[in-house]
């Protein structure tokens, strides 16, 4: 507001715009320009110079005036100034006002306080009320240069600081808020502020020079130092712009009674005068309304000094007003209980937030100043599972960058939180509960701009509403335990603010207040808050808001509800007994391990009884267990009998051992105390070991690799760790899961470039084993835990149970432990079971729900039901306060069956299971045969409860297990499993009902083509009706297009409705109607397998290029093709035309073989006219017909190569492959029966020409399965006699010595013959000499080579040339483009297969000559005496290579280093030849040029270095 007196200036009313000026304001405005005389301002005036003709003049014009050069250059300055001034802050126009806002605090100075841009101040211009509340005055402050800006502000502060000390208010002066008419009264304009410090000074010096001598003191003490307050952007983000105020505080004791005169003339620079001539040198300003008046000017409306005497006699009673009102303003401590109250509504209850009712929180925020930070430190303990940040600068300069450093977080826009597949792979996605998801509400990202108040809601406001509704859905987060806390770091006045909209929104979704809570910083922020929402909704929230507590008390209070253990540092062992911290953020890091710290557990305040008492009764162990049971006056830990085995044997057994990660298998019988025996090691081995547990054995491979390397390396001083880690994996379905993982995690390691002589990584795998009784144990990294105590371990059991029993009461409900204490007897946990369900009802909820539990338990191991879904079910209907009823309550006499469980799957759940497999066993037979509830009854029930699948949390997992029980087949060698347990077990039981729960499955996953397939499945195999199994199959396939399994199942439904038909026809000549019908059939099973292994090769590609799914190529359309043509064989053998005579057997396989059409059949058939409608049939099938030897061969070929070349990743042997081969053998008999023995002429043998001779001589060998390089390579595996091998020696000498154009596939099998006789009977006089071998082999190369015999020709080249001491030929120096072409012809002919496979290792270099120089794998099988499965175990972790006897058996070569490769000496100084390492990570952390020893193995894919060992000291 204007001055109101005779002082008013007229340039405070200038116009933004010049040429509005009239030529009095351009006479001011001139007046004010330092450097410029007064005289110019009146040559100006004269001239009549207004804004309009200031714009056009220039300096010339101005000196054609009068004006010197000088002043007439910064004239024109000044006027260029102000013009881009106006430019850079638009009027009115363009500045549509904002929402009110409150003023900064009085007299504060380290507020988070901030005004947003174009807003409006909520106070007027006003002058004193009670003396205390201050007034307020507004300068815009954009219309100064940079000449007149300081001379302007203290000016302006000096004239209204003395006002108000002189009338004894308060007051606050406003630089950068603007008024009207150009802007809206109160207006946030702000001005942009370079340095802070020159307003302090000027200010000081100006208060020195204008106030009199005397009162210098009081005014410095009177007038605060200038508080810059910052002006954010419209969209929240951080601008160059400042408001400046001054506070003014005219203290009682201060002033007193004295009055203050000032000379602002003093305050120009350079001593310039004011231009009113009547200015006085002294003046006495008072407030007069929104204005400060000076009482010493002259008025028309009084007489001269008369308001002035009036005040000064007044003065005395004004400063006796001010200090009554000081006294009354003291502020009253008061007494709160609002501490108390954040202490109970932050828990839940509890008033612990170890034991917080609320298992998640969610905070919603906004603008951050940094002087909050200091006081949020209980952020980071809540671990909020996501934060709702609605300030753009927020990861640069607010919350987001402060919690950052503290703690890790993933950051979002809300759109990922869009419904686009289901809920928890969202959740899954965004690892919504496994760390904190920072949304970023307002953009801020590169990815999203910031929106302004205003714009919010139309642009952001639907994907933050897609944020809060699916962080309220049950499936993520549990139902009424987590607590929504809307943190208002900044003052909320806007109505259109998001955060007023978020709560809204919360508020709807929750359905009420009661899990919500609002944390304020002061009592106006919650007014306003308050008043918001009652406007909006009509509620009061005060209730449940905390607002009387600072932050930094908010912070205390919560702090102040952590136990010591949770507030305490958690330290790492680092070697030499010394510890290294580990720091919240990177354990935070690490989400998918459990660290153990060498503290674990000290300082905590956990109930003791209660965890005992969970763990006695069948929960899984925790640390805690362990830490109890060595406290003063416990019992120790129950050491099982293979614990000091583990710590003493096993581990630096291990540790002995040279790669850089290592396995180590504890098997056990489910529920005999295996996991608890894994965890008792790491507990024991903390201070030794870096100990973690795999929490979620679903997260991928490379993520645990990455995270334990991290965990390994924490805070890493030095080049190599010196504490390794010791990581327990538990429950994986198959060991080549975990070495998968070993794999990644020495990659990881060899990417970190850690290297040592010594494993740093140890995996303690705990498996369970199918079954009861161990396999011979030979090897010290497989440990065996059965459900049978030993003496000794049954005493230490008794032993406990005195002191149980002395602590609790119930002892005998503690199921878990009297089960092992009872050494596992049938007899007891039948008794439980049998007791426990004595009332049983199926019509009771909870039965249905135990019963669930139960079936569940059986059937899938780690299968639950979550919290959640149980109180929903049971109808208990949680509070968010403690104190609501337990889930174990609504179990009622069931509850002591089952324990709670932490459930890590897509989002991590509190769940229930059953206490023990063995009690849930017995509870199954209990209910089937005591209460007649069968299993069927309890499975439909699972499948047709739709209350069970309603949003909650855990639906997604218990869908998984219900899928497995139905899905999951057990294979074995001896059969193939058709149907998972639970169904066969259901046939079994109720015969026909396993239909209905199959149909009521189909309905339950409507799109699942597994459970479409499994239907399938069950009609053609299980009901024998083929017309239901193609509608299921189609039905499969439609969900499921590109699937070579699911294209199986359609084409399998095909064979077996072959089969079925042929079945029929037993013994029975077939008629050509049924022929037609049949050969039909058959083309259509023909033509469905092929197209399924067209897709299992298009997949197996896809894999190999992705490089992340090592699922092996699917077999199933080949072996399906096979059965199917030997399907067809057998049709065509019941027909007359080829079924009479040993000549009819010839001519059928000659026309399957294409070498005979059936017109010259036709034609020499003596039966023609019986025969001829048969003729007719067979005509329509003759593509299929000759070429049916072909497909069969190739599809025998590709299997036999896919089986002999290549094996497992880990060489684990697989059950369901060696039941391939045995039905692949099945096949080939009655392959070779027709197409390998010419009946006709085999009986005239010896009296045959010599070609017919030949043509017996290859039927021979391709019966023998000698007829290709793999075939004749099997014999080394598949355990052969020696005669069998020398008589397909003997049939290719004859061969070769009859048949000088024998081929070069023929050539080279001979070769390959002669090393498998070698090692068959190394003393047969079949078998070539060496050298002359050797010389065979050199012609060969020597020739043309047809593409498709590359690799088995360059393979036996490079096992035959490899270069040693009495063997040598030019041929050896071309060994490295051997090498080079054998692995391009591998990539070849493997590519579409290759896929989760490793190359077989046929041959190793070995220490001796000629053909012994080759040593088999099986050779080196024998140096150990161990298991199949254990075989692959001590050949994973390297220790195969230090046994004594494999060392005396193998050559070790040596080479250097030549980046991933080895360059291999040979005993020519000329030849060295480039090979790769089997484990690439065995070069890791070695130098370029780096001499190194090793072994060689000879693979398709090229030769191998193993064992690879630094020959450098």
């Amino acid at each position: 507001m204007a001055e109101q007196d005779d002082t008013k200036r007229p340039e405070d009313d200038l116009s933004p715009d010049i040429k509005d000026w009239s030529k009095q304001q351009v006479r001011e405005w001139t007046l004010k320009l330092d450097g410029v005389d007064d005289s110019v301002a009146q040559i100006l005036f004269g001239q009549d110079i207004n804004g309009h003709s200031l714009l056009l003049i220039d300096a010339s014009d101005l000196r054609s005036m009068g004006v010197t050069f000088g002043p007439a250059k910064l004239i024109i300055h000044a006027r260029d100034e102000v013009v881009r001034l106006t430019k850079e802050n638009p009027t009115i126009s363009t500045n549509q006002a904002g929402g009110p806002c409150k003023p900064y605090p009085f007299c504060r100075f380290h507020d988070t306080h901030r005004y947003m841009e174009n807003s409006i101040l909520d106070i007027t211009e006003s002058g004193a009320s009670d003396l205390i509340e201050p007034c307020h005055e507004y300068k815009a402050f954009i219309h100064v240069t940079e000449e007149t800006k300081m001379s302007r502000f203290t000016y302006e502060v000096i004239r209204f600081a003395s006002a108000c000390m002189n009338s004894r208010t308060n007051g606050t002066i406003h630089f950068g808020i603007g008024d009207k008419p150009e802007f809206s009264h109160g207006q946030v304009l702000g001005v942009p502020v370079e340095d802070k410090e020159a307003f302090a000074n000027e200010l000081k010096h100006a208060i020195d020079v204008c106030f009199e001598h005397k009162h210098k003191h009081t005014a410095n003490t009177c007038i605060k130092p200038p508080r810059f307050v910052g002006v954010l952007n419209k969209n929240w983000t951080s601008s160059d712009k400042y408001v400046i105020e001054v506070d003014i505080v005219p203290d009682s004791t201060i002033c007193e009674e004295n009055f203050y005169h000032i000379d602002t003339k003093k305050a120009k620079k350079k001593g310039k005068e004011m231009a009113d001539a009547e200015t006085k040198s002294k003046q006495f300003f008072v407030r007069d309304g929104g204005s400060s008046r000076d009482l010493l000017t002259r008025t028309t409306f009084a007489k001269p000094m008369e308001e002035y005497n009036n005040f000064l006699a007044r003065l005395a009673q004004l400063s006796q007003l001010r200090k009554e009102a000081e006294e009354k303003h003291l502020n009253v401590i008061k007494s709160s209980t609002q501490g108390s109250r954040l202490s109970h509504m932050i828990t839940g209850g509890t008033l612990s937030l170890d034991k917080s009712h609320f298992e998640r929180y969610v905070i919603v925020t906004n603008k951050s100043h940094p002087v909050q930070f200091e006081s949020l430190g209980f952020l980071v303990e809540l671990n909020p599972t996501a934060v709702l940040d609605f300030d753009p600068d927020s990861a640069k300069h607010g919350l987001q960058g402060h919690y950052e450093k503290q703690s890790t977080i993933n950051v979002h826009l809300p759109k990922k939180y869009k419904f686009t597949k289901g809920v928890q792979d969202i959740a899954e996605d965004l690892k919504l509960t496994r760390g904190t998801s920072w949304v970023s509400c307002n953009g801020g990202t590169e990815e999203e701009i910031p929106s302004v108040i205003d714009q919010w809601l139309k642009e952001k406001g639907a994907s933050v509403r897609d944020v809060v509704s699916f962080l309220c859905r049950k499936e993520v987060l549990p139902n009424q335990r987590f607590l929504v806390i809307f943190l208002l770091l900044s003052t909320v006045n806007e109505k259109m603010d998001p955060l007023l909209e978020t709560f809204i929104t919360f508020y709807q979704e929750l359905r009420g207040m009661e899990q919500i809570l609002c944390l304020c910083e002061h009592e106006k922020a919650f007014t306003s808050w308050r008043d918001l929402i009652e406007a909006r909704c009509g509620i009061d929230i005060s209730g449940r808001c905390i607002y009387e507590l600072s932050f930094a008390e908010v912070n205390g209070t919560v702090l102040s509800l952590l136990s010591q253990n949770r507030k305490s540092s958690r330290f790492l062992p680092c070697g030499g007994e010394s510890k290294v911290l580990l720091e919240r953020k990177v354990e935070r890091s690490m989400d998918t391990l459990e660290i153990l710290c060498v503290n674990q557990c000290e300082g905590g305040n956990e109930d003791k009884l209660q965890i005992e008492k969970n763990f006695y009764k069948g929960g899984k162990v925790s640390w805690w267990n362990f830490y109890f049971s060595g406290e003063p006056g416990s019992t120790p830990f129950i050491k099982r009998d293979m614990f000091d085995y583990i710590i003493n044997t096993v581990i630096p057994d291990l540790c002995s051992l040279t790669k850089a990660c290592v396995v180590f298998h504890l098997m056990h019988v489910p529920g005999c105390g295996g996991t608890t025996l894994a965890m008792h090691t790491l507990w024991a081995l903390r201070h030794r070991f870096r100990c973690a547990v795999l929490k979620n054995n679903k997260a991928e491979s490379t993520q645990v690799a990455d995270q334990v390397v991290k965990l390994l390396t924490n805070d890493l001083k030095e080049q190599v760790p010196r504490v390794p880690v010791l990581m327990m994996v538990d429950d994986f379905d198959d060991k080549e899961r975990v070495f998968e993982l070993r794999q990644f995690i020495e990659k990881e390691c060899a990417k970190k470039d850690i290297r040592s002589k010594t494993p740093q990584v140890i995996l303690l795998n705990c498996m369970r084993s199918d079954s009861s009784v161990p396999a011979e144990q030979t090897e010290t990294n497989t440990v065996f835990i059965g459900n049978n105590l030993s003496d000794k371990e049954q005493r230490l059991f008794e032993d406990k149970l005195v002191e149980i029993e002395k602590r609790h009461k119930n002892a005998e409900t503690f199921y878990g432990f009297m089960i092992m204490k009872t050494n596992f007897k049938d007899e007891y946990v039948k008794g439980v079971a049998r007791n426990t369900l004595k009332s049983f009802n199926m019509n009771q909820k909870h039965a249905q729900l135990l019963a669930v539990l139960v079936l569940l338990d059986v059937y899938c191991k780690g299968s639950s039901l979550s919290i959640s879904l149980c109180e929903e079910f049971l109808g208990l209907k949680p509070k968010p306060v403690c104190g609501s009823v337990k889930v174990e309550g609504g179990f009622g006499k069931f509850a002591p069956l089952i324990t709670r469980c932490l459930v890590e799957d897509k989002v991590v759940f509190e769940g229930v299971r059953m206490i023990h497999s063995s009690i849930a066993r017995h509870c199954l037979q209990e209910l089937t045969k005591t209460h007649k509830v069968s299993k069927a009854e309890i499975t439909d029930f699972l499948l047709t409860t739709n209350t069970l699948y309603e949003s909650t949390q855990g639906t997604d997992k218990l869908l998984q297990d219900v899928r497995q029980i139905l899905v999951k087949r057990y294979h074995s060698v001896e059969e193939e499993s058709q149907f998972s347990p639970l169904i066969q077990e259901i046939a079994d039981e109720t015969p026909g009902q396993e239909e209905m729960v199959l149909q009521n499955a189909s309905k339950l996953f409507k799109e699942d083509a597994i459970i479409f397939q499994l239907l399938a499945r069950y009609y053609y195999l299980k009901k024998r009706d083929f017309s239901e199994a193609k509608d299921w199959a189609k039905g499969a396939r439609e969900l499921s297009k590109d699937s070579s399994y699911i294209a199986d199942t359609s084409a399998q439904v095909l064979k077996h409705e072959l089969k079925d038909a042929i079945a029929k026809y037993k013994g029975e000549p077939i008629g050509p109607e049924k022929l037609g019908m049949l050969l039909k059939m058959a083309q259509s099973a023909i033509d469905a397998f092929k197209e399924a292994q067209n897709l299992a090769k298009k997949e197996s590609v896809q894999r190999l290029n992705i490089k992340k799914d090592n699922c092996p190529f699917n077999v199933s359309g080949c072996l399906g093709e096979i059965q199917a043509g030997v399907l067809l064989i057998e049709v065509l053998m019941k027909t007359p035309i080829f079924s009479s005579d040993n000549v009819r057997h010839d001519i059928l396989s000659e026309v399957l073989s294409g070498s005979v059409e059936l017109k010259k059949v036709e034609s020499h058939d003596k039966w023609l006219s019986k025969h001829k409608q048969y003729y007719l049939i067979l005509r329509d099938f003759e593509d299929i017909l000759y070429n049916l030897k072909y497909r069969m061969k190739v599809n025998f070929e590709l299997l036999e190569n896919f089986y002999v070349n290549l094996g497992s990743r880990f060489g684990m042997k697989d059950s369901r492959e060696q039941r391939i081969q045995n039905e692949l053998c099945r096949c080939f008999d009655q392959y070779a029966k027709l197409f390998c023995q010419t009946d006709s002429l085999w009986k005239k043998k010896e009296n045959l020409p010599i070609l017919l001779k030949l043509h017996l001589a290859r039927q021979f060998l391709e019966m023998t399965k000698a007829d290709t390089y793999y075939g004749i390579l099997n014999f080394l595996s598949n355990v052969s006699s020696s005669a069998r091998v020398e008589n397909i020696a003997k049939h290719y000498d004859f061969v070769c010595q009859h048949n000088p154009m024998w081929t070069v596939k023929e050539r080279i099998n001979h070769l390959f013959v002669n090393v498998v006789l070698s090692h068959v009977k190394l003393g047969s006089r079949l078998l070539l000499p060496y050298e002359t071998l050797v010389h065979c082999l050199r012609q060969i190369l020597r020739e043309q080579i047809p593409l498709n015999e590359n690799l088995p020709l360059y393979f036996i080249a490079v096992v035959l040339l490899w270069p040693h001491q009495n063997l040598s030929f030019p041929e050896c120096m071309g060994l490295g483009r051997y090498i080079s072409q054998m692995r391009t012809a591998y990539h070849l002919v493997m590519k579409e297969v290759m896929n989760g496979k490793r190359p077989i290792l046929h041959f190793f270099l070995g220490k001796k000559q000629g053909y012994e120089r080759l040593v088999h794998l099986d050779e080196i099988r024998k140096c150990v005496t161990v298991e199949q499965d254990q075989f692959a175990s001590v050949w994973e972790n390297g220790k195969i290579w230090k046994e004594k006897k494999v060392e005396e058996l193998l050559c070790r070569a040596t080479g250097e280093v030549k980046g991933e490769l080895i360059l291999v000496d040979t005993c020519i100084p000329t030849l060295k030849v480039e090979i790769y390492p089997v484990f690439k990570t065995e070069l890791k952390g070695l130098p370029q040029g780096s001499k190194v020893s090793f072994f060689i193995g000879f693979s398709m894919k090229g030769p191998v270095a193993l064992d690879v060992n630094s020959t450098q000291q």
